[in-house]
């Protein structure tokens, strides 16, 4: 549980900071939820290469791999799907 939410962090930092960056601009130069979603692929890519090269265990390396690197992001990614999803249905109305 802490994985998700350490990568929840990450993904707001990332969105806020795009976020402010468009502010501070006045236009849209970067998509703040695409933003956050790359800075956490990132994270996780530094995340699951420090678990690879310090694991001393086969067994341990694959369950930490797929706790503490996939799941958070495969969340992260499936809840950005469905808000991008929804948002859509929102700005085109039936």
């Amino acid at each position: 549980m802490g994985a998700l939410i350490f990568y929840t962090f990450i993904y707001f930092a990332g969105h806020f900071a795009a976020l402010g960056l468009n502010i501070i601009a006045n236009k849209k130069l970067l998509n703040h939820r695409l933003v956050g979603l790359i800075g956490v692929i990132l994270v996780a890519i530094m995340h699951g290469y420090k678990i690879i090269n310090s694991t001393g265990h086969d067994e341990d390396t694959l369950y930490a791999i797929s706790y503490f690197v996939v799941f958070p992001v495969v969340v992260i990614s499936a809840v950005l799907f469905y808000l991008g999803g929804k948002d859509k249905d929102d700005n085109n109305p039936k």
